[in-house]
């Protein structure tokens, strides 16, 4: 028994190695913040646009185009040397043209999302066709689905993120996060 007051020697606990999956999972999470962040400005970027053009009188599908054409450029550059800067680097025009491509995609599911709320459903309730549910299903709905998309495809075809844990590690992301 110990005196009143002191707790007698506690065995300091050892260090515990970061496992693989844990660090690998630390480094995708980072990932997901930056690719966040950047994406949170481009849908910025495009629902400000998107939202001008409206109010100027521009067709929903033109317009709709235009603002993630202007939201990809910046998106593109934000991820590049931001969110994969370490990944692979070794093709910028080869790299573009593939974002671009792969966003087109994207593009095509927010249209397709908008075209059946604003044409197909509206056509049944005119209250599909104001510019409130075009943004919800055009910037909401249709970029939300978009972007899981992205992020998966981005990652796999675009800046190939290897699973090398020193290549994503925790440490190196530390001087990243500027």
């Amino acid at each position: 028994m110990t005196p009143a007051g002191t707790l007698g020697r506690v065995p300091p606990n050892p260090p515990q190695p970061a496992s693989g999956l844990r660090t690998r999972l630390v480094a995708l999470a980072r990932e997901v913040g930056k690719f966040g962040v950047v994406g949170t400005t481009a849908f910025a970027i495009d629902l400000t646009i998107f939202n001008v053009l409206l109010s100027v009188g521009s067709e929903t599908l033109l317009a709709k185009t235009i603002s993630t054409v202007i939201a990809t450029t910046f998106a593109f550059f934000g991820n590049r040397f931001w969110t994969w800067r370490h990944g692979d680097h070794t093709n910028m025009a080869r790299q573009y043209t593939t974002f671009f491509v792969l966003n087109a995609i994207g593009l095509g599911i927010a249209l397709l999302c908008l075209a059946i709320s604003h044409y197909g459903l509206g056509q049944i309730w005119p209250a599909l066709q104001t510019p409130l549910a075009d943004n919800i299903s055009g910037q909401f709905v249709g970029t939300a689905v978009g972007t899981l998309f992205r992020f998966w495809s981005y990652r796999r075809f675009v800046f190939r993120v290897s699973d090398d844990p020193k290549m994503t590690s925790p440490s190196s992301a530390v001087s990243d996060s500027a």
